[in-house]
């Protein structure tokens, strides 16, 4: 395991701040297989409006892709973030912090606390992760004083029980290839939350049911259209649950 942090932010350049696409391989397979049909269209008469008909949907399902990952999903996590009613002093873990989407709203939202993020840094999962990126938008968004960044597996977390006021997580456990793994990725997050604190969990609508049903507690909404991945059919819902006190 390793870890970075830092102690001092330099101005903030919000315009500077750089997260990435998710999963590029998807979309840009996407918009290459929209753009094929398109030209086969073109090309052959037959079955020519089919085709010019799936190629509209698939560049139109990129398009929607790359506003979520680059717009849309900044939106609901400002606004879940609010939603949490943070008083400012918590300690926040990100799980999959990624470049730091979540991690740097979150950041914000504590100028008396901290936010720590945890990654395995795959840069199939996210285009160009890596800590230094994460850090880098820390310090462009002015948050750099408060947030950590360590190397970590998130089913088994460095970290004692009960240490964090809210657990985070975006599009990050359902990476986990078993069942098996990711209900204990669930579990961490559970156990380092401290009693009463706040587990707040967006993935896929399958995968979030599986997690409230493990659980056993816990509420999920639907996300809406800003947090589509091509379109409804890859939506992404909010599992928000409260850690029982004893």
């Amino acid at each position: 395991m390793t870890s970075t942090s830092a102690n001092t932010a330099p101005p903030a350049h919000r315009d500077r701040l750089r997260y990435g696409v998710d999963a590029p391989a998807f979309p840009a397979a996407l918009g290459l297989a929209g753009a094929a049909c398109g030209l086969t269209a073109r090309r052959w008469r037959r079955g020519s409006t089919a085709a010019a008909a799936l190629g509209t949907v698939l560049l139109a399902g990129t398009g929607v892709y790359l506003h979520t990952t680059l717009r849309g999903k900044l939106r609901v996590w400002e606004q879940e973030l609010d939603r949490a009613g943070l008083s400012g002093d918590e300690r926040l873990l990100d799980l999959g912090c990624g470049r730091g989407a979540v991690l740097v709203q979150a950041a914000a939202h504590l100028p008396s606390g901290r936010a720590v993020g945890v990654d395995l840094w795959s840069g199939t999962d996210q285009s160009g992760n890596r800590p230094e990126a994460t850090l880098a938008n820390a310090a462009a968004a002015g948050v750099l004083d408060r947030v950590e960044v360590r190397t970590a597996d998130m089913t088994d977390l460095p970290f004692a029980d009960g240490s964090f006021d809210v657990v985070t997580s975006a599009l990050a456990i359902h990476n986990i290839p078993s069942r098996e793994r990711r209900l204990r990725a669930l579990d961490e997050a559970v156990r380092v939350l401290r009693p009463g604190g706040q587990l707040l969990v967006a993935d896929f609508w399958p995968m979030a049911r599986q997690y409230a049903a493990h659980l056993g507690h816990g509420t999920l909404r639907d996300l809406g259209p800003r947090y589509w991945y091509s379109g409804p059919w890859l939506g992404v819902t909010m599992l928000h649950a409260v850690k029982e006190t004893d």
